[in-house]
């Protein structure tokens, strides 16, 4: 660095110029929320001493990844434990997702902060003939699954499912599973609907590549069985598309976002409705997306707007296609922001983005004031460029 700047090399690996700012957003804890239900999905930190491989079972930093559920906690949202964020099937299996789910149910209990649970079927491993299994077994990996986070005292977040992807054979397979679930559900749970662009293997979930059949598939699920939805929570990435579909859902039922694109005019609705959230990019935006919900509480939409409007850059760069591998973004964030004391990931995952994509997600997450202690952050970005061979 030379008076203060960092050479960041661009897509074309052009290095110029770039100045850190020197003091963060300056933002605080609150209030609950009171208009929105909001839920951070939180990603997990991995050992770095382990010897593991990227095929071994995942080795995790307890200590550090309940502490950064803490964090959010302190900021007033909701932790959504065990999802694709925090590698479900990228990394990190059934048996570490139990233990994820148990460790944060008990912390969510001891600092009264709320948190729902992935509810799926991975331990039904994918073979060398693909999934050999019957509607029956993935509905008892389903049940084995729901038990657990339900004798946790955590709402259920009832996942899509690989496995009933795979070997379902039309829309009457889901309404049968799903429909077994709900009446056996202790408390309304969330059916969370992920698009292929996050897990191609979900590609025709509900029965259907054409997604007008498909939401209607789902909406029949839900009708039937109204009182044990709390919500739907929707990553497809097309706000039409949840806009469309909250309005024809059932009194009661809420539609939590997941559009990692198109999030603040979700949230901030219409005069027809709006969307709860339940957000990946809400790990690294955890302090900026609370204050801006706080401002919504008050009424004021276009403040709230005016705090988040500009996030979106960084969530569209984070989420970029292969959208599957924004996990590497966020944890490479959590780690400029100190939240952890290294940038590695459970199956090696840090491998999965370049250095021009972490260089501007470095300089767009410091240009929205992000990073608690922005020379910290600029320092551990100058260590990785000069792993990469760029010296300052």
């Amino acid at each position: 660095m030379t008076n203060g700047q960092i050479q960041l090399p661009d897509a074309n690996g052009v290095l110029r110029a770039y100045t850190p700012r020197t003091e963060p957003l300056p933002l605080t804890t609150g209030a609950p929320f009171t208009s929105r239900t909001v839920y951070s999905a939180a990603h997990v930190v991995a050992d770095p001493y382990a010897d593991t491989t990227p095929d071994s079972p995942a080795a995790v930093d307890w200590d550090a990844t309940l502490a950064f559920r803490r964090h959010l906690w302190s900021h007033g949202l909701g932790v959504a434990e065990a999802m694709d964020t925090a590698q479900r099937g990228m990394g990190l299996d059934w048996a570490g997702a139990a233990e994820l789910i148990r460790r944060s149910s008990a912390e969510a209990k001891s600092v009264g902060g709320l948190i729902a649970c992935g509810v799926g079927t991975d331990q039904l491993p994918v073979t060398e003939v693909g999934y050999p299994y019957s509607l029956d077994e993935v509905r008892a990996a389903y049940e084995e699954q729901l038990a657990l986070v339900e004798e946790s005292g955590s709402r259920a977040i009832l996942m899509a499912s690989r496995a009933l992807a795979a070997i379902a054979k039309g829309p009457e397979d889901y309404l049968e599973v799903y429909g077994h679930l709900l009446r056996q559900a202790a408390e309304p749970v969330v059916l969370h609907w992920l698009g292929p662009m996050f897990d191609p293997a979900l590609e025709g979930y509900w029965g259907s590549t054409d997604l007008d059949a498909a939401t209607n598939t789902f909406l029949e699920v839900i009708a039937a069985h109204p009182d044990k939805v709390d919500g739907i929570k929707v990553s497809l990435l097309d706000a039409q598309r949840e806009i469309d579909l909250r309005r024809k859902l059932p009194d009661g039922v809420r539609c939590y976002t997941g559009d990692d694109f198109n999030y603040p005019e979700l949230i901030a609705g219409d005069d027809q409705g709006f969307s709860h959230a339940l957000l990946g990019i809400f790990d690294p935006l955890g302090p900026l997306a609370a204050e801006a919900v706080r401002v919504l509480d008050t009424g004021n939409t276009a403040g709230f707007r005016e705090l988040l409007d500009p996030t979106v850059e960084l969530s569209r760069h984070l989420f970029q296609t292969p959208t599957r591998f924004y996990k590497t973004g966020v944890v490479f964030l959590a780690w400029l922001a100190g939240h952890q004391e290294h940038f590695t990931m459970v199956g090696g995952l840090q491998s999965s983005r370049s250095l021009p994509h972490f260089a501007r997600a470095y300089e767009l997450a410091d240009g929205l004031g992000l990073f608690p202690d922005p020379a910290l952050a600029a320092a551990r970005m100058k260590n990785l460029l000069s792993l990469y061979g760029v010296n300052q």
